[in-house]
């Protein structure tokens, strides 16, 4: 690319080493037109905006760095004068050391340079006919009055070529290509032009120029104030109308504008927006379906036997628990855990297990039909084809490539950054770091769980439990309850140091792998950072869930952590009411967290900035003086705002089995986060430069990692985190005879046979209870269930054959629910196509009009030429053979 940039559209391309032959910019004044996007003649349209401060009013550098600094920026802005752009240079208002540099591109650079990018333009109106859905009279309840945002024109497209100019549909030059194309033409040049050379090795390119200081900023300008029209006549004031339809408040049941978003921030930001609308109005179902079952569980709650029997006195009051800590820890009394057996009631009922189904296809349909809508904005955006086409090589790989091989397709030489060892190199030096930041992560997860184990002991101290305890605060705060909150704090702030730093890791590491386009960049710096991510987040979930409480060994016998620490138990019921104490912190947390560091930082930092140029002036400013004390959007753009809502995918397909309204908690959040990005980016943010984008990227086969997971994870949490599978089997199996004595099937008796019995005099030295025994009793039950045979039996204190049955009616469950499930999401999948029918017409319509206009009119400019070639050599024919006149 830098090849063909230099033959054909750079031929002047290099510093310039003598003084007197830099071009400069133009120095005009600011003429008080606050909302002008032109330059000072009111006719050339500003493209883009630099930054600067005057070398000479420096006084924190040295003096021969500013020189070196100076003669980069000179040597730059010249460069970009021999390509063609045109430059003008305006002293700021409010700060006489900023300079402004207002960048414009002339119609033949635009038409040069979109050649080389192969963007699509319009050839002629689409003459397909669109039919309306069915449903078009109810979605216009919620669209935008087309009155203030006009519906745009659609056309068929094709790759620019100035050869076929007259072919493409040119109404007016100055608006046949729009501001966003304007600025991303703009931006390719900036970032490939050179400013300097050192050891024979070209330095070139506006980030690095950003990045070493020499220019402050670099933005397109926004078209207009978001609080008012512009006072330019000529100003289509997108700015507002955007604000005013789209990112307010008011407008959160409104339908987002999509083809406006996208015409004003580009296809980037447009595609990130269609994806979490279409997530979010996909969450409705889920929502309804997950309140529904919630519902179910609080109306049955109170016919829940088991808590019934809990809560009984006669039966829970009866039943003396084991202590759950070595020595310090006392007997308790089973009644102490009513209140959340009943809560665990509303979420371990049958409608988990309905909810679990049905969002195992639910998620299946979100991502087929979201395959098809992503299909739609490919063509009508016209970025079906922009991977193989458009998208250009990063000016940070151009600049290492130094190193010549042969390419085996073309056998020609070309450059790359590297050798194929070298490649090998980085590679295993990258993999290598991930893994070790993905151990530390784990290292943590265990620094959080040894926590929970040591301080149980205090807890359990301090909160002393008495058998006839009757405090009411006793019922709610726990032993279990004080280490389970005070853990998820903890795990949900050392998530939040790690996310800081693995965040600048992540970005260090995917730079020295040097990806070749932007899209390699973001994908794979999106996969390193999903990974450390997931087992950020979800770790001490999958803990919970799948591990804790589940090899404990039994009061005479138990398990030890690390050789020193005993492992945690759940309460009687399980831990799945913990899991969605944990969910809730984190989901929650996170959320807020999220809120204060999107929202609240960019606007005080501009409150800040306001009311510093308040105070130094009341002056008129100019429309990029005021965009440039806007926030940047930062170098990783959207990337945030995907991962965040990514990571709350996670949260509620994983683990909704435990926790059936995180669909509605995301939704509303989805509501809200959906106009918070929209308000941020309008009012809070520079202009981004616009990016063309053909999908979601790497996040399209995250999302499908994570649905394959949810099977699997839900499927286990019904099976060993929930009580349900245990229940079942007593009420069909072990609650008549030949194991049970009831005459008919029931779950009366439940808590009394699923409590294993043991004996205290079989307490080891090292985990006898200091307390006394209280009463004659002389056996107490282990907390959680464990099925073991009583003391006295010939297999005391082994599994029984309940528990047989219930490990494999719950390795049964999950083989059936896996396989049923992945049969629906197969036949779903199938019966889907990718592609609507109508699309498909619409790309084979616009790739037969293309060769049509374009090639066609070829031939016919061949027939015209040769018929005139046929007709002179026919003239001259007859002129030799024309017999003379006498």
């Amino acid at each position: 690319l830098v090849l063909e940039l230099n033959q054909v559209i750079i031929p002047t391309y290099g510093t310039v080493p003598d003084q007197q032959n830099l071009h400069t910019p133009e120095w005009v004044d600011f003429g008080d037109k606050t909302d002008s996007l032109f330059f000072s003649d009111g006719q050339r349209r500003i493209d883009f905006v630099l930054v600067y401060e005057d070398e000479s009013k420096k006084m924190a550098h040295k003096r021969s760095d500013r020189k070196k600094h100076k003669r980069k920026r000179q040597v730059y802005e010249s460069n970009l004068i021999n390509n063609g752009l045109q430059l003008e240079a305006t002293r700021s208002v409010l700060d006489e050391k900023l300079i402004f540099v207002k960048v414009h591109a002339p119609w033949e650079v635009l038409c040069t340079y979109a050649e080389v990018m192969h963007i699509k333009l319009p050839l002629q109106h689409n003459d397909l006919k669109s039919r309306d859905s069915a449903f078009n009279w109810f979605s216009k309840l919620f669209r935008v009055d087309e009155n203030i945002i006009k519906p745009e024109q659609e056309f068929f497209t094709a790759p620019f070529q100035k050869e076929h100019l007259s072919n493409f549909y040119i109404h007016d030059k100055d608006t046949f290509f729009n501001p966003a194309t304007r600025s991303r033409i703009v931006h390719f040049i900036l970032s490939r032009v050179e400013y300097g050379t050192k050891n024979n090795v070209k330095k070139f390119g506006i980030n690095k120029l950003l990045d070493t200081g020499i220019y402050k900023a670099a933005f397109p300008l926004h078209d207009s104030n978001f609080r008012h029209l512009s006072t330019d006549p000529n100003c289509p004031s997108e700015r507002y109308l955007l604000y005013r339809e789209w990112a307010h408040p008011k407008n959160i049941f409104k339908l987002q504008p999509l083809d406006f978003i996208r015409k004003y921030y580009g296809e980037k930001i447009g595609i990130y927006f269609a994806w979490l609308g279409f997530y979010t109005n996909m969450l409705t179902v889920a929502a309804v379906v997950g309140v529904g079952c919630f519902l179910y569980g609080c109306l049955t709650k109170d016919n829940c036997t088991w808590s019934q029997e809990v809560c009984d006195p006669n039966i829970g009051g009866n039943i003396i628990m084991c202590p759950q800590c070595d020595k310090v820890c006392t007997y308790w009394n089973l009644t102490i855990t009513c209140e959340s057996s009943k809560k665990l009631c509303i979420f371990d009922s049958f409608g988990t297990l309905v909810f679990a189904v049905f969002m195992g296809i639910w998620v299946t349909l979100f991502l087929e039909f979201w395959k098809r809508r992503q299909a739609e904005l490919e063509y009508e955006w016209d970025t079906v084809e922009y991977l193989e086409q458009e998208e250009q090589v990063r000016p940070e790989y151009e600049a290492r490539c130094t190193h010549v091989v042969m390419n085996e397709i073309t056998q020609q030489e070309e450059h790359v950054p590297y050798t194929a060892c070298g490649k090998c190199i980085r590679m295993t030096f990258c993999t290598s770091a991930i893994f070790f930041w993905i151990l530390l992560i784990i290292a943590s997860v265990i620094g959080i769980i040894v926590y929970r184990l040591s301080v149980f002991l205090v807890f359990s101290a301090t909160l002393s439990q008495h058998i006839s305890g009757t405090e009411a605060i006793r019922k709610y705060l726990t032993p279990q309850t004080a280490t389970s909150v005070t853990a998820s704090l903890i795990s949900f702030v050392v998530i939040m140091i790690l996310n800081i730093i693995y965040e600048k890791v992540a970005i260090l590491i995917t730079d020295f792998e040097l990806p070749r386009t932007q899209t390699d960049y973001e994908n794979s710096l999106t996969t390193k950072m999903f990974l450390f991510q997931f087992v950020n987040y979800y770790s001490s979930c999958f803990y919970i869930a799948f591990f804790k409480g589940k090899f404990v060994g039994h009061p005479g016998n138990p398990v030890y952590w690390l050789g020193k620490y005993r492992n945690e138990e759940c309460d009687p019921g399980g831990c799945l009411l913990e899991l969605t104490t944990q969910l809730a912190i984190i989901v929650g947390g996170k959320a807020i967290w999220n809120n204060i560091q999107e929202v609240l930082l960019p606007l005080v930092k501009n409150l800040i900035g306001r009311y510093s140029a308040a105070a130094r002036s009341e002056k008129v400013v100019p429309r990029w003086e005021e965009d440039y004390h806007l926030q940047p959007i930062g170098k990783l753009g959207l990337f945030y705002e995907y991962l965040e809502m990514v990571i709350q995918f996670g949260f509620v397909t994983l683990f909704v089995a435990s926790f059936p309204l995180a669909p509605l908690l995301a939704l509303i959040n989805n509501m809200l986060e959906i106009r918070l990005d929209a308000w941020k980016l309008t009012t809070q943010f520079r202009r981004m430069v616009p990016q063309k984008a053909q999908d979601i990227g790497a996040w399209q086969p995250i999302l499908q990692g994570i649905a394959i997971l949810a099977v699997v994870t839900n499927a286990m949490i019904i099976a060993f985190t929930s009580d349900m599978i245990p229940r079942l089997v007593y009420y069909w199996s072990f609650s008549v005879p030949p194991y049970g004595s009831h005459s008919s099937h029931t779950m009366k008796g439940y808590i009394n046979s699923t409590l294993s019995v043991f004996n205290i005099s079989d307490f080891k030295n090292a985990s006898k209870p200091f307390s006394p025994w209280f009463g004659n009793q002389t056996t107490c039950r282990q907390v959680y269930r464990d099925l073991r045979y009583p003391p006295g039996h010939q297999h005391q204190y082994e599994h029984n054959i309940y528990y047989w049955h219930v490990i494999a009616a719950k390795l049964a469950f999950i083989i059936v629910m896996e396989h049923v499930i992945y049969f629906v999401k197969f036949i779903i999948s199938y019966a889907i196509p990718d592609v609507s029918e109508k699309t498909k017409s619409k790309v084979k319509r616009e790739k037969y009009l293309t060769q049509k206009l374009l090639h066609e009119n070829d031939l016919k400019v061949v027939k015209k030429n040769m018929g005139k070639i046929a007709d002179k050599v026919t003239k001259g024919a007859d002129s030799t053979f024309r017999p003379k006149a006498e």
